[in-house]
Formats: C-alpha cells, sequence, structure tokens
C-alpha cells in the first residue's frame, strides 16, 4: 500500500505516509489517487475507479489523481513502462497548468524484471528543483 511506498525526496529516502511538504504530498496524491478510467480505457476489473466529486469539478473536467491503476494486473514490458511514464505526466500537468510549477518532468523505468521506478523532477517558477524518486511503483499499483 502507499504507506509502504518509499521514495527519495531530493536524494534522501522518505517513507511516504511521512511526507508533510505540501508539493511532496501533491505529487503523490496525483500518482496514487486512482483517475476515473476513460470511456476507451481497458479495465483490469469491473470498476472505473475515481473520486466521487470529480463528478463536480470546479474547472470543467477538472479530476485528481492518475490512470496508474489501469495497469493492474497487466504484464510489465516495455510499453507498460511506457504507459506508466505518460500517465503519470499526465497526473502531473495539472501542476504547470495551474502555475505550481514552470515544468515537470516524468521519467520510468524497469530497473529488473519486477519493478518500475518513476522519477519526477518538479522545476518551480524561481527555477528551484524538487526531484522525487519512487522505487517500486509497480508494487504499489499492485498492492490494491
Amino acid at each position: 500500500m502507499i504507506n509502504d511506498l518509499t521514495l527519495y525526496v531530493n536524494g534522501a529516502p522518505v517513507n511516504a505516509a511521512d511526507v508533510f511538504d505540501d508539493l511532496t504530498r501533491a505529487v503523490i496524491i496525483s500518482l496514487f489517487s486512482w483517475q476515473r478510467a476513460l470511456p476507451d480505457d481497458v479495465l483490469p476489473g469491473t470498476q472505473k475507479m475515481g473520486w466521487w466529486a470529480d463528478g463536480f469539478p470546479v474547472v470543467e473536467g477538472d479530476q485528481i489523481g492518475s490512470r496508474l491503476w489501469l495497469l493492474l494486473r497487466g504484464k510489465l514490458v516495455n510499453e507498460t513502462v511506457s504507459q506508466a511514464q505518460e500517465m503519470a505526466a499526465a497526473a502531473l500537468q495539472w501542476l504547470v497548468d495551474d502555475g505550481v510549477a514552470a515544468r515537470v518532468d516524468v521519467v520510468a523505468e524497469r530497473p529488473n524484471l519486477s519493478q518500475i521506478s518513476l522519477g519526477v523532477v518538479v522545476t518551480r517558477g524561481d527555477l528551484s528543483q524538487l526531484n522525487i524518486r519512487f522505487v517500486n511503483v509497480w508494487s504499489a499499483i499492485n498492492a490494491f
């Protein structure tokens, strides 16, 4: 589960449950809250997930979370890693759109046969950067 997710924030190991920095917490929530599936998404089960309040957005079409959960029960192949990178980047795009960050870069990697790691670099308006590395996103996705 998310409480067991280890990440590195600016190089220091941190447990996700112990993060109190607003921007780091926003990245964690954006990646590990399950966004509602799109009409053409292939579901790993029967539920479309999503947060009930997304049905009443202040900004039309605004939703919280990512669609990383759609990779659940999938095979860990190179295409899955690419999908994870695209889904993570889409989930974090709001940081740029809402002016929280000047830029967000996401890199997904497969360090071994049973892991996907995500690197996220959030560049603030003052050009300072927040570097977050999620060690084993694949386990976090499949914990549900």
